[in-house]
């Protein structure tokens, strides 16, 4: 099979890296790509994956058999319509199913009348409106940019001030543009974060193994959120009941309702869930893969993921079996110095190639310079590893990432330490 990937990051690197161990794969182009894509296939740097019309047509030109969407933006902009329309087929989900996502409000209407657990919220697209909402809450409160906003659109306020501050910097200020023009204000839940990734191609639901993200930039959750900088697979705290409501009462439930909508989602859904004390309730979903979940899961996975893809698309995914390791998996994502917030870039990375053989390094914010890898984004790597327990799998990642080098690097050295920590329900 041809396969065109699309996507520029630690996730698309990812799963290229698992697409490339197929047998049935022939050749493989990623647009744009990356560093670590670039040794996988073949990079095509001037396509944008966002615009559908030149991606239908690098998939005609290269023969694409399979286009793989594995991102927010090209969902939302229509790129799986356009491809399929030209007869190409394509994993992920069409611009009408990933509203799930870039739409905060669509996302909560559709939870509301299929029953699926989640937050009290209210959408405002008056910024005088929903400051003068929450100064009558005056008490914890979430505030969220309606559109996609590369996962920081959400700021946890603790009271009427922080929330106020929010509302002025996506609605008056434009910090996350168009996505900001309209919020979302939700109840603040307490408890602990997992992710329930699931393939499904429609109809049939393949369930992955759960994962937990570190979405503050700092040890302990702390400063300001990013789009993830660790993750860590399975969780021990989560309990096999709450593990069956988050995979029937919510992942399953939302493509039947999608189904019932006459907007059957095909692709990788992403529930992002609190475990409260009244038991999962959904913060956010996803119509794609995590990043960096996808980093730690595909790790796990056994069976051929372009068997996977290949079945989605073709509404197969029944005839597939889905199989996964059952050991723990961590990944601990190194960023640039200043991120979230403005970071410099062109520092030379050193010290991948002394990493162990078993563990993966998935390229991100990095491109190549007269042979020099050198950084170019916020998050530029994230290192990998497994182990038959969750202490192992934490001490062989971190002890490749001292390994790597670069100046200003910055990384979290707790990610794993909740795996078995008892829930905790007060704030």
């Amino acid at each position: 099979m041809n396969v065109l990937l699309l996507g520029s990051g630690g996730r698309e690197h990812a799963i290229a890296w698992r697409i490339s161990q197929s047998p049935r794969l022939a050749k493989l182009w990623i647009a744009p790509g990356n560093a670590g894509t670039a040794a996988l296939g073949e990079n095509v740097s001037d396509v944008a994956p966002t615009d559908p019309e030149a991606v239908r047509a690098l998939a005609e030109r290269v023969r694409a058999d399979l286009v793989v969407v594995s991102s927010d933006d090209p969902l939302a902009a229509g790129v799986v319509d356009a491809v399929t329309a030209a007869g190409i087929p394509a994993f992920g989900s069409t611009r009408a199913a990933a509203e799930i996502e870039w739409s905060k409000a669509f996302a909560n209407d559709l939870m509301a009348r299929a029953g699926i657990p989640t937050s009290s919220g209210r959408v405002f697209e008056d910024a005088d409106e929903a400051t003068e909402y929450v100064r009558q809450v005056d008490g914890p409160v979430v505030v969220k940019a309606d559109g996609l906003a590369l996962g920081k659109g959400v700021t946890v306020c603790d009271d009427a001030t922080q929330a106020v501050a929010a509302i002025d910097a996506a609605m008056r200020d434009g910090a996350f543009g168009a996505s900001g023009s309209r919020v979302v204000i939700e109840e603040r839940m307490y408890g602990r974060e997992t992710g329930g990734h699931a393939f499904s191609d429609g109809v049939t639901v393949r369930h992955m193994p759960f994962s937990c993200d570190h979405k503050r930039i700092f040890d302990g959750d702390r400063g300001p959120n990013t789009g993830g900088m660790g993750v860590y697979s399975p969780p021990a705290w989560l309990t096999p009941h709450h593990a069956e409501a988050i995979r029937t009462s919510i992942s399953e439930r939302a493509i039947q309702a999608m189904a019932e909508m006459g907007r059957p989602f095909a692709g990788v859904l992403y529930p992002g869930v609190m475990v409260t004390e009244s038991g999962p309730r959904v913060f956010e979903i996803n119509a794609r893969f995590g990043d960096p979940e996808a980093q730690v899961l595909l790790p796990k996975l056994r069976t051929d993921l372009l068997e996977i893809l290949d079945a989605c698309a073709h509404q197969r995914l029944a005839d597939v079996p889905v199989e996964w390791d059952d050991r723990a998996t961590v990944g601990v994502v190194l960023a640039s110095e200043g991120y979230p917030g403005p970071v410099q870039t062109g520092r030379l990375i050193e010290g991948i190639g002394d990493v162990d053989d078993d563990v993966q390094v998935f390229i991100a914010g990095a491109k190549r310079v007269d042979g020099r890898l050198l950084t170019s984004g916020g998050r530029v790597l994230c290192v990998v590893a497994q182990g038959e327990t969750m202490e192992d799998a934490q001490a062989q990642a971190y002890d490749n990432v001292a390994r790597i080098r670069f100046e200003g690097a910055q990384y979290r050295r707790d990610i794993g330490d909740t795996y078995a920590r008892p829930l905790d329900f007060t704030r």
